[in-house]
């Protein structure tokens, strides 16, 4: 009798080793997919460079940097501090605001509606990293400022972006970096050029 339980317990260990091991295994395989799924960009028109001009290869080249590096920092939000990037990002508007900002202001500059802006502060005055009052002046607008706490927090949390950064760009040189700025500067120019005349 005490054989069969102690082999029971040993397949029980056994078999939640392996559920932990298939966990970790399919998470992995997971962020590695993601990663390569915007690495295929690039590699499906290599495979025919004429039929693709050099605007759709800079794009591809951008989008894929951008979305490597934006995959790491949710990552390591996530992974760190159990935190997602939308929720760092109204953090970082706050910081800058010693006064508050209105919602009005913040849905403009982190570009999202004004329903998900509501909801993300919704949780984020749950957690305690910000507070929202009423303007005094007008009672309809919500003014939203971080809390000590929240100041603390994304402190910790912008140190570490800071860093992951700072590897992810370790093999661009500063003269490189400079030389990609004033570039990608031209090209937003451009960019809104564009647009203005589409509309």
């Amino acid at each position: 009798m005490l054989k069969r339980l102690s082999r029971a317990r040993d397949y029980a260990s056994q078999a939640q080793s392996t559920a932990v091991a298939t966990r970790e295994t399919s998470k992995l395989t997971a962020d590695q997919t993601e990663r390569d799924h915007w690495l295929d960009g690039e590699t499906k028109i290599a495979d025919a460079p004429d039929k693709h001009g050099d605007e759709t290869h800079l794009w591809l080249r951008l989008l894929t940097c951008t979305t490597l590096i934006e995959t790491e920092i949710r990552r390591g939000l996530r992974e760190e501090f159990d935190f997602t990037l939308p929720r760092f990002d109204l953090l970082a508007q706050l910081e800058r605001a010693e006064n508050g900002m209105v919602l009005g202001e913040i849905s403009k500059r982190m570009m999202v509606s004004a329903g998900n802006l509501t909801a993300l502060v919704e949780r984020l005055v749950e957690s305690g990293h910000i507070t929202r009052t009423t303007s005094p002046s007008d009672r309809r607008v919500q003014i939203v400022t971080l809390t000590p706490f929240g100041h603390s927090a994304f402190g910790e949390m912008a140190e570490r972006h800071r860093a992951w950064l700072n590897n992810l760009f370790s093999g661009v040189s500063a003269e490189e970096r400079d030389v990609l700025l004033a570039a990608l500067a031209k090209l937003k120019i451009s960019v809104r050029q564009g647009l203005a005349q589409e509309r």
